[in-house]
């Protein structure tokens, strides 16, 4: 008994010093699955999957084509984290389905300036009296688009500080624009039947739209819209989670951003 003893400590103690031999990641290897919608939020993570495998992180990506899914995908625990939404919608779907997912640690990531694109006219100056303009339909989104129609002059809100407006907060319609409000991922396939879509980048982008020279109008870079990355409440201090913000963040990333969508799409650090 003595024997098999000794040899196990010693068996026990060569795995420690192996083990410690390891670089320090490899001790801390995991997999997360984070969800995302595919540009530009999907392209970013492929850019840091070597750095994050580096550290011992092996990330799997699940791209969606809407808002909803990926917050109830976490919220159910099927995802880890989502990178998709900026703080503002991430509010109000927490106050809307009773849920608590939270920001990730490290802070925000990027801004994608929402703008207004059209095939009927080449200035928002050309839109007739009575105009369809179509609208995301989620209260933040469909705010936002209502702030920049207010900011390019054609309508006046009740209250300019209110993210949320809805078409029944316009107090002044000058032109009688008429609104209708389309899930936002529709926005890109209503151009053909409205007058003045107002979009969201990324989905600008994956419909080869581009911000900077198609858009009419489009967002200042102050936009308070940050992106950010979420997960439930009690993951959003994780370190495979905090780690992957990190990366998210990095100087390259930075770089990356701008290189590759020159101005559609703006760091936020």
């Amino acid at each position: 008994m003595k024997y098999i003893s000794t040899r196990r400590a010693l068996l026990a103690a060569a795995a420690v010093l192996a083990f410690g031999a390891l670089p320090a990641h490899a001790q801390d290897a995991a997999t997360i699955k984070v969800g995302a919608t595919a540009v530009p939020h999907a392209e970013m993570l492929e850019h840091i999957k070597p750095a994050l495998k580096e550290a011992g992180i092996e990330l799997q990506i699940v791209e969606f084509s809407d808002y909803v899914q990926p917050n109830l995908a976490v919220n159910d625990g099927q995802l880890d984290a989502n990178f998709f939404q900026h703080k503002p919608y991430l509010d109000s779907f927490n106050a809307d389905r009773k849920t608590t997912l939270a920001v990730v640690e490290n802070g925000g990531i990027h801004i994608e300036p929402f703008g207004a694109y059209s095939r009927r006219v080449k200035s928002l100056d050309e839109l007739k009296e009575g105009a369809q303009v179509a609208i995301p339909n989620d209260p933040t989104n469909g705010g936002r688009a209502l702030l920049l129609l207010q900011q390019a002059g054609l309508i006046k809100l009740k209250d300019a500080s209110n993210l949320s407006s809805t078409p029944l907060d316009v107090a002044e319609n000058p032109k009688k624009l008429k609104f209708r409000e389309l899930e936002a991922a529709q926005l890109p396939r209503s151009l053909d039947d409205v007058d003045v879509a107002l979009i969201n980048t990324n989905y600008a982008l994956q419909a080869g739209l581009n911000p900077l020279t198609d858009a009419l109008v489009i967002e200042g870079k102050e936009s308070p819209y940050v992106n950010v990355v979420v997960s439930r409440e009690a993951d959003a201090k994780k370190p495979a989670l905090t780690r992957l913000t990190q990366e998210l963040r990095t100087p390259a990333m930075r770089q990356f951003i701008l290189d590759k969508y020159k101005g559609a799409v703006a760091p936020a650090f």
